[in-house]
């Protein structure tokens, strides 16, 4: 947070070649005109959404072009102007416009829409419009790109094959959670309406690690271990798991984990009586890989995230448990009902239109 480059009195501007044009803005930001923002600072993890819309039609394997001016003062006090360019294809076939989408982009999008949506809205709408995106999405792919596929399988674009899960994640979120309070709701949508798209999947979507099996799992190409499906059927009696979704970790202990285990991470042969638990730093194997591990997700947050050390029946245990996305739970379906009833979804929209 101290080094983070970052730009004061900033006034931003976004251009599309002919054919398109700005819609709106979606950040923490203040729109005087309908093409300028201001943005009194704006550090590097900070990142503005724009709304595109068709003017005119495009022409076909000819290319669109953006670009977006910000105008600002450095922390040196310098006055400086920064330029982006990009220049995308143009193509009238969805099959490649599904073969390049964005997941990342497009979770960010939903989730800040979501969070505009909120103040003053009903939750229940919300929670159905991010449905109804998510099926959209997924009936325009069957409609024009797979309409050969058997009517009983649920299709999903290869891009975007993930898009049912996250869209689970974001209505069990705290901010869409139907029995979050509304301090935990304002806290969350003031949190995301900068999120950027690398930020977005962990803010809804979190990891889980099995820390007693750290060194049989192969590193992937980040160099973290192989993560778990967040369901409580993953998590064993006799283990030890760290769950980490972008803001805080938690470190979970089975009822009958093993005392070499605690021993060599936690410094402590039983749970029992433990009036607090702490990850301490030792001269063990485990204990320097959890925190090898520990180090190397906190890099990739934008903020310090703090560590919790749960036992079964902690009071910090609910929020462990509201990271199992995939489980049924009072917020919503479990995953595989999910996508039996957005299945049905979307067989409704060509039986019924």
């Amino acid at each position: 947070n101290i080094v983070r480059p970052q730009a004061l009195e900033a006034v931003m501007r976004v251009r599309c070649s002919q054919g398109l044009n700005v819609e709106s803005y979606q950040g923490a930001l203040y729109q005087r005109s309908p093409t300028d923002i201001d943005l009194p600072a704006i550090d590097s993890d900070k990142t503005i959404a724009v709304h595109l819309r068709h003017d005119d039609k495009l022409q076909e394997d000819s290319e669109a072009a953006f670009q977006c001016a910000l105008l600002y003062t450095s922390t040196s006090g310098q006055r400086r102007i920064r330029v982006h360019t990009l220049a995308l294809k143009t193509t009238s076939a969805l099959g490649g416009l599904f073969r390049g989408a964005d997941l990342e982009a497009q979770l960010s999008i939903m989730i800040r829409s979501s969070a505009v949506k909120l103040p003053g809205g009903d939750l229940k709408v919300v929670r159905e419009q991010v449905l109804k995106l998510c099926t959209d999405v997924l009936h325009a792919y069957r409609k024009h790109c797979a309409s050969t596929s058997s009517s009983g399988q649920l299709i999903l674009p290869e891009a975007l094959k993930l898009l049912p899960l996250y869209t689970l994640a974001l209505q069990k979120c705290v901010g869409l959670r139907q029995e979050s309070n509304s301090e935990m709701r304002s806290f969350w949508i003031n949190g995301v309406y900068s999120i950027g798209p690398t930020n977005a999947i962990p803010c809804v979507h979190g990891r889980l690690f099995a820390l007693h099996d750290l060194c049989r799992y192969e590193a992937d190409d980040k160099g973290l271990p192989q993560s778990l499906s967040l369901s409580s059927e993953k998590l064993d009696s006799h283990g030890m798991y760290l769950l980490e979704n972008g803001a805080e970790a938690f470190i979970w202990l089975g009822k009958q984990i093993s005392p070499d285990l605690l021993q060599n991470v936690l410094g402590i042969s039983s749970i029992e009586g433990a009036s607090s638990l702490v990850l301490p730093w030792l001269d063990t194997t485990e204990s320097k890989a959890i925190h090898k591990l520990l180090d190397k997700i906190r890099t990739e947050r934008r903020s310090y995230m703090r560590l919790h050390v749960l036992r079964r029946g902690d009071a910090l245990e609910v929020n462990f448990f509201n990271n199992m996305i995939e489980d049924r739970t009072s917020s919503g379906m479990s995953y595989v009902e999910f996508l039996c009833h957005l299945h049905r979804q979307i067989q409704n929209r060509f039986n019924y239109g």
